[in-house]
């Protein structure tokens, strides 16, 4: 696979949060220029992660500014590094939460990379080897290792495919890990970016899924992506109703959750997993976990393997996102209606509009 000749990308049109808190503005950044191993992608989808919010306002500790979020980015590859052997121009391709990372320690090897011993190297507000930032999707193109970079099947919309690359392995590795199957009983705690996708693939793992929202606004959505069950969980008897009913119970909300009332839900064994990172600090009466011999656990993305097992599977099942596109100039809007829980289900950011 020979590379495609072109002059160095060094400037591309980008959108920016300048400072903590402030909005983000268009603005243009740096790309390296494509190495042995890179791929440059034209984006075409970047989604809007709760993440990137968190971020964004130093929610998760002081950040790295100006700061281009995006870890949902999906597009085409328009060039290819002379060494490149997985990936040709044209080929539909995906990046998610980070781009490298050490690559030698006993996660990478194993391809938990995201558990990398020296820390992965995430897509936006970190330092990568270079000793330069790290910017994300919200711009016009982006360059990566293809060790780092997956595959699209073309079953999978690029649109509906980007919020897969956060939200959806997200949801796929502790579903998974948590052996979610025929037989088993799942609750997704929260119908939003991230639940609702836990719905669609747990539902087609073959688990029997039931939704725990805070009231039943989202209840026929919820039925309709593949919840057997839903329940509002300000309605203080839907704990003692469902109490020791379920096999897993994954939480996907920002929030802090009452860790107590909701291990209660669990079968003996059962596994409450969180992947939802609220900001603040939450309690726990041990006594919740000794009863009954339950697991209060956390899980971040996956790995690359696992990433690309995600997208095939979504694939094989026709399971994508439910999107709502926006141009470039709604990003702070939107931002605002995340916050607000005002979204079915994932912001998707059309790049051609940055």
């Amino acid at each position: 696979m020979s590379a495609t000749q072109h002059t160095p990308l060094t400037q591309v049109a980008a959108y920016a949060a300048p400072a903590p808190k402030a909005p983000l503005e268009r603005t243009t950044i740096a790309r390296r220029a494509v190495g042995e191993h890179d791929v440059l992608i034209d984006i075409k989808y970047a989604g809007i992660c709760h993440s990137d919010i968190h971020q964004a306002t130093d929610g998760w500790g002081e950040g790295i500014y100006p700061m281009v979020p995006g870890h949902e980015i999906a597009g085409v590859v328009t060039e290819v590094g002379a060494g490149v052997t997985k990936f040709a121009v044209g080929d539909r391709v995906g990046v998610g939460c980070f781009v490298d990372s050490c690559r030698t320690c006993e996660h990478c090897l194993r391809g938990q990379e995201q558990f990398c011993s020296r820390g992965m190297t995430g897509t936006y507000n970190a330092i990568g080897r270079d000793g330069q930032p790290t910017y994300g999707g919200y711009s016009t193109h982006i360059v990566v290792d293809e060790n780092y970079t997956v595959r699209i099947p073309d079953g999978l919309a690029l649109d509906v495919a980007a919020p897969l690359l956060c939200a959806g392995i997200t949801l796929y590795s502790p579903l998974r890990h948590w052996q979610a199957g025929p037989g088993k009983k799942v609750a997704i705690v929260g119908l939003g970016g991230l639940g609702h996708i836990g719905v669609k693939i747990a539902n087609a793992l073959g688990a029997e899924v039931t939704v725990l929202s805070q009231s039943l606004r989202k209840r026929e959505d919820g039925l309709r992506l593949g919840a057997a069950h839903y329940y509002a969980t300000s309605d203080e008897s839907t704990f003692e109703e469902l109490a020791g009913t379920f096999d897993l119970v994954v939480s996907t909300v920002s929030a802090p959750l009452a860790l107590d009332a909701y291990l209660g839900l669990l079968k003996v064994d059962g596994a409450l997993v969180n992947v939802g990172a609220p900001e603040e600090p939450v309690s726990l009466n041990l006594f919740s976990v000794i009863g009954g011999r339950k697991t209060i656990a956390g899980s971040m993305i996956g790995g690359i393997a696992e990433t690309q097992e995600m997208l095939d599977f979504c694939a094989e099942h026709g399971l994508g996102a439910e999107i709502e596109l926006i141009g470039a100039d709604a990003i702070n809007e939107a931002y605002d209606r995340v916050r607000s829980s005002d979204v079915r289900y994932r912001f998707v950011i059309d790049t051609s509009t940055i």
